[in-house]
């Protein structure tokens, strides 16, 4: 894929959303990847589910590149407690 063929035009906002397990480490542990792949974020939001079996959290950031967001998605696809990233 060329940069002309591109999705985004990095540097750009980005909100990524991460389904999993309600586990109580789960929105630290969801955070502390984030950081590890992007630094720091614009705003971050967390959501229990109706029946509190599962947790999101919504992240805003500036992504700077395709492979920061694919290096992102395949830490976070791969961890134990998640079970979708939007």
């Amino acid at each position: 894929m060329t940069d002309s063929e591109e999705l985004f035009d990095f540097p750009c906002e980005f909100p990524i959303k991460i389904m999993g397990i309600a586990d109580p480490n789960f929105e630290t542990m969801m955070v502390e990847i984030i950081q590890r792949h992007i630094g720091s974020f614009n705003s971050v939001k967390y959501r229990n589910s109706n029946g509190g079996k599962y947790k999101s959290v919504t992240i805003n950031f500036i992504a700077q590149s395709r492979v920061q967001l694919d290096s992102l998605y395949m830490e976070l696809t791969q961890h134990e407690l998640v079970k979708m990233v939007l």
